[in-house]
Parts: structure tokens; C-alpha cells; sequence
């Protein structure tokens, strides 16, 4: 049993219980000799566990005058004393939790989109990297608007220094692509780091992260860019002229194709970046 006390009457209960169950205390044995004392901190309540036995006895001292505490006490049981406590640690548990929550994201673009529907935005919303909730996307690059080439891809791309998404629909209609913790850039040497991941929705929404076999993550030059590589294939690649491109599985994300066909053609290709 567990019963809830008055601070000021700790000695008087303490008394009883080497009075009435002298088994409790043992001489020589400090530590033996106190009762077990629970608190719980919230409601600052105070509980003296004790034996089964001991029920009738606690009733009848609790009857007792001592009126001004007696509205303070209580008896519970062992397993309902543990259940507060567990219920409590619990609430302190939940209290802790970030507030982000995945189904919580978005992805707010300051634009419309010719590749992206809502239901793209809520799927991809919730892969992209923490640091970039609660931005807003804008329009870096769009084959639409500056026509199709790499070079001019680049030169859009060249004072960014923030993430970029690139979609990509092909002639089937399938839509897939990439998001670049980097900027695009004209590089000797592969750059990114292990927040890129490709993504397909083709048809249904499939993500592929770094497998951490390599960090081939982007790669390009004048003449072509690459995402992913190893073992003989990209998992992205597009010329230079962003018409020709081509998708094979890597080691870098342990991809399947992300178009229909290895080798596709691009109907229309969009970047997107934070705005800051």
C-alpha cells in the first residue's frame, strides 16, 4: 500500500511503524531502518509504501484528529502508485518531443510549377532535410522559360550557395529527379554531401538515399552533369544540351532506374532552390 502523508507528521507515522512492525527497523542498518519514501514532484504529494498488512491499521490511524492534514491523505495501491509515476514520466516524455512533425511539412513554392502537383509536394515535403522547413522554394531554372541548355543551367545557378531540386518529366510523362544539398556548378571533382537522395514517381513515390558505399554524389562540366556513380553507370546523367539523359542503378544510392527507359528524353526539366 502506498499512503500519502503531511510532512510535519513523518515522525509520528515513523514511530507507529517501528512500534507496530519492529521488522522494519533494524539496528546497525540506517538505510534499512527509514521507510520508503515516493514523491511525485507535480502535485507535491508525499507516499510511504508499505505492506498488504498494514491497510486496516493505516485506515484506523487515519482516522485519527488530525484534521487539518486529513484532507491531504490517501491510500493507493502499490501498482496504481507505479502507474502514476509511469503516466507521469510519460507526459514528461511527450512534453519533450520536437514539435516538427513529419506530416506537419511542407513544400511552399513562391511559384507555380509545370512538373509538380500537390501530391509530389506533400511527398517529397516530407524527405526533404529539416533545414529546410518553413522556406519557401523559388524558380532557379526552368527548360520552359530559358530554353534548354547546361550552360545556362550553370550561370543561373552561379551566386547560390543553398540546396536544389531538380524535376525532370520525360516523354512517358514520368516524373523524377534529385535534391542536391549543393548548387549545380562546373566541378573537376565530385561535391554534395549525404543529405542527396534521388527520388521517382514512377508511378508510385520511391526515395533512394546515399548508401555510403561512395560520395560520388554531383559531378559536371560544360558537356554533361552526373549524379551518383560507380560500378559503370550514374544514376543521373544529362548533356548539354538537357535533351539526352540517362538513369542506371549506382552504388552511390542503390537506385533502380529512375525513368521508364535507362535512356530517355527530356519533355521538361525545372530547379528549384530555398529562398532565403
Amino acid at each position: 500500500m502506498g499512503v500519502a502523508y503531511s510532512v510535519g507528521e513523518v515522525d509520528h507515522l515513523y514511530t507507529f511503524f517501528v512500534q507496530w512492525s519492529p521488522e522494519m527497523y533494524r539496528k546497525g542498518s540506517q538505510e534499512d531502518g527509514q521507510p520508503h519514501y515516493l514523491m511525485g514532484e507535480e502535485q507535491q504529494k508525499h507516499y510511504l509504501v508499505v505492506k498488504e498488512g498494514g491497510v486496516a491499521v493505516l485506515n484506523q490511524l487515519l482516522s485519527s484528529p488530525v484534521k487539518n492534514s486529513a484532507e491531504k491523505w490517501g491510500i493507493i495501491t502499490v501498482k496504481n502508485c507505479k502507474r502514476r509515476l509511469s503516466l507521469s514520466s510519460s507526459e514528461d516524455s511527450e512534453a519533450e518531443e520536437p514539435e516538427y512533425q513529419e506530416e506537419d511539412a511542407a513544400l511552399v513554392l513562391s511559384g507555380d510549377s509545370q512538373l509538380l502537383d500537390e501530391l509530389h509536394l506533400q511527398r517529397l515535403a516530407t524527405q526533404l532535410p529539416q533545414r529546410t522547413q518553413g522556406y519557401s522554394w523559388q524558380l532557379v531554372y526552368s527548360t520552359a522559360i530559358h530554353g534548354s541548355s547546361l550552360r545556362t543551367l550553370y550561370r543561373k545557378m552561379a551566386d547560390l550557395d543553398s540546396p536544389v531540386l531538380l524535376i525532370i518529366k520525360d516523354m512517358h510523362k514520368k516524373v523524377f529527379g534529385a535534391f542536391s544539398s549543393d548548387s549545380f556548378r562546373v566541378s573537376n571533382y565530385c561535391y554534395g554531401t549525404g543529405e542527396t537522395f534521388l527520388f521517382s514517381f514512377n508511378p508510385d513515390f520511391q526515395v533512394y538515399r546515399w548508401s555510403g558505399e561512395n560520395s560520388y554524389f554531383v559531378s559536371g562540366d560544360l558537356k554533361s552533369l552526373q549524379i551518383g556513380g560507380g560500378g559503370g553507370g550514374f544514376a543521373l546523367w544529362l548533356d548539354a544540351d538537357l535533351y539526352h539523359g540517362a538513369s542506371f542503378s549506382c552504388p552511390t544510392f542503390h537506385n533502380a532506374p529512375l525513368s521508364t527507359e535507362e535512356d530517355f528524353i527530356v519533355q521538361d526539366l525545372e530547379v528549384w532552390t530555398v529562398q532565403n
